[in-house]
């Protein structure tokens, strides 16, 4: 009994510190600086402000990042109770939790696309 206790405490600790990085991590993409070619104009510190703005609207946590962490922690679960080395939970934690962080990968990407296109849509000459 009290080694299940010792896992969930562990459990509760590794989600813990997966959603302090992910809280840390609430502005990647959206800060994105893209490449220009050749010299900025006047007008580009401002709307490269209003571009990153516009960015930062896009949630990490959005449907696309939340079906990653239910699949995730839906294969870890299976994993774990097929191979017997850890327990249904421990792999449903443990997959959500990588699944998730997948998620939050794949919106960065989305924040960092929204910049450049946003940028270029302003008649800024961005290259990447």
């Amino acid at each position: 009994m009290k080694k299940a206790k010792t896992k969930m405490k562990s459990l509760y600790i590794l989600a813990l510190c997966t959603m302090v990085i992910l809280s840390a991590c609430a502005d990647i993409g959206a800060s994105y600086q893209p490449i220009v070619d050749g010299a900025p104009s006047a007008s580009f510190q401002a709307d490269l402000q209003a571009c990153q703005s516009l960015a930062r609207g896009q949630h990490q946590l959005d449907q696309d990042t939340m079906g990653s962490a239910a699949a995730g922690g839906l294969l870890g679960a299976a994993i774990a109770d097929h191979d017997e080395s850890g327990t249904a939970v421990e792999g449903l934690v443990g997959g959500a939790l990588i699944g998730l962080v997948g998620g939050v990968s794949k919106s960065k990407d989305k924040r960092e696309a929204i910049v450049v296109d946003c940028m270029k849509g302003r008649s800024h000459r961005v290259v990447g």
